[in-house]
């Protein structure tokens, strides 16, 4: 520990008057967990020694005959929580196995962090560069029923089209179209002050905002797209941004879901990685020469990503919602290839980008149900494989492809791979190709075999025999 992350710690506290501290720490499936310590009781110990908690209990992580692990905090990541009544500071922390304090092997944080010290070991770069976005949607009101005998949901939201005939309550005519929020302006944007005080406790976070807007979905949809940062500090900053929507949303009486498709027949909500790579501060992945002015590095990386791609998703569109987003007619991507400024490309190069800093890619399969700092390395390491195998992505059959693919001839639809169309089928995908994930051992010899069994048995089975509530319209009388 250096004695200035101490003194940092201590100049916070007291500059602000903090009385708690928010130990926070990330699950294997992307979920937050927290452990509060009185202010009163911070001293040095705390960023040598941790504090000690029962993993057995955390998904993917250990089992009770041996879970004692602790939480180290980063001291970098401290900021003041603004939904607190007492003066709180949170930090996101490291987890290490007690007595050894040597770094858990499936902590998501040293996951990301082996990834890209395999870059920097290959000498292929010394920075990956991230720009995610964040699509949710708010609603006024959710139900939901999963008993034996009963199974369905209910969402509500001011904005939606549906309300435009209810009689119960007081309408002034301001409904947005089905599938007509992009960028639509008040009064019809409902949520504008809303996301604007989100915005403000992301970048009192430290975190930097482009900016925020109404998306497609017109019963609440909504993105905010933060600036490009390092990649350890992109996968936190996924991490905060997602709580600070939710907890805004909550105080203000209302609901945030990240949920990929939460109503049917509605824009999907994604979570477009942006990517870039860089060497003592220059890019590269810029040639003015190159398609869509990428160059040879770039795209090997995007081979890579591509010839992974039905393996990452079981990491970066992990649920079984995730697959309900992935249809055709949402913008969607649902087929392996890319293309220049291209929707429905899994992989897309923005053509708004031309300086050679800001020369880049999306990756638009993944959604924000992904373990940030897993989906990431995983996206790296296809990258990095892509780049030590120099796939050419033409040659290998993925485009690119500057047409709607949606609306191509099916001999031409047919040329192009699918995407997997299920989580199970992504899992096996996975499962036949995960030796990219493991090289230098940035992705434990376990994890996989963890992941799937996982996926499995906590999410694939039960959602398969679960009754549906459109079986029983299709079948009932039958």
């Amino acid at each position: 520990m250096a004695a200035t992350d101490f003194d940092k710690l201590q100049s916070l506290v007291s500059q602000h008057g903090v009385r708690m501290l928010e130990l926070r720490y990330c699950d294997m499936v992307g979920a937050w967990h927290q452990i509060t310590v009185p202010a009163a009781a911070l001293g040095p110990a705390l960023l040598t020694h941790g504090v000690a908690f029962d993993s057995s209990s955390i998904p993917g992580f250990k089992t009770v005959e041996g879970g004692d692990m602790v939480l180290v905090p980063d001291v970098a990541t401290a900021a003041l929580d603004p939904f607190c009544d007492l003066p709180s500071l949170a930090m996101i922390c490291w987890i290490r196995e007690a007595g050894s304090f040597e770094p858990f092997p499936r902590d998501p944080r040293h996951v990301a962090c082996r990834a890209e010290q395999k870059l920097r070991e290959l000498d292929i770069a010394d920075e990956s560069v991230w720009g995610p976005e964040f699509e949710y949607y708010v609603f006024d009101h959710v139900t939901s029923a999963n008993t034996n005998n009963r199974s369905g949901y209910t969402v509500d939201t001011v904005e939606a089209h549906w309300n435009t005939g209810e009689e119960q309550e007081r309408h002034l005519g301001t409904r947005i179209r089905y599938q007509g929020g992009y960028h639509v302006i008040q009064p019809l944007d409902a949520l504008h002050d809303l996301r604007g005080q989100m915005v403000e406790h992301v970048q009192a976070a430290g975190i930097p905002v482009k900016y925020h807007h109404h998306e497609v979905g017109g019963a609440g949809q909504c993105e905010i797209e933060i600036e490009f940062l390092p990649m350890l500090r992109a996968a936190d900053a996924v991490m905060t941004v997602k709580h600070i929507v939710r907890m805004t949303a909550h105080k203000a009486g209302r609901t945030a879901t990240f949920m990929p498709k939460p109503l049917n027949d509605e824009a999907g909500s994604g979570m477009h990685f942006h990517q870039m790579l860089f060497r003592a501060g220059q890019p590269l992945f810029s040639d003015p020469a190159g398609y869509a002015g990428l160059s040879q590095t770039a795209l090997h990386y995007i081979g890579g990503v591509l010839t992974h791609s039905p393996a990452l998703l079981a990491l970066a569109s992990p649920s079984t919602n995730s697959f309900k987003r992935l249809v055709p007619g949402f913008e969607a991507p649902i087929k392996m290839f890319y293309g220049l400024a291209n929707r429905s490309a899994a992989v897309r190069i923005p053509k708004q980008a031309r300086s050679p800093s800001e020369k880049r890619f999306e990756f638009r399969p993944p959604d924000a149900t992904c373990n940030p700092y897993l989906a990431m390395a995983a996206q790296l390491m296809a990258g990095i494989d892509g780049i030590r195998k120099k796939i050419d992505p033409s040659a290998a059959g993925f485009g690119p492809y500057d047409i709607n693919v949606f609306k191509a001839p099916p001999e031409v639809r047919d040329r192009i791979r699918s995407l997997p169309t299920t989580l199970e089928a992504a899992l096996q995908a996975l499962e036949q190709d995960s030796d990219f994930l493991m090289a230098g051992d940035v992705f434990p010899a376990d994890f996989v075999r963890t992941w799937v069994d996982y996926k499995l048995s906590r999410e694939v089975l039960p959602v398969q025999t679960r009754i549906h509530p459109m079986e029983i319209e299709l079948y009932y009388d039958l």
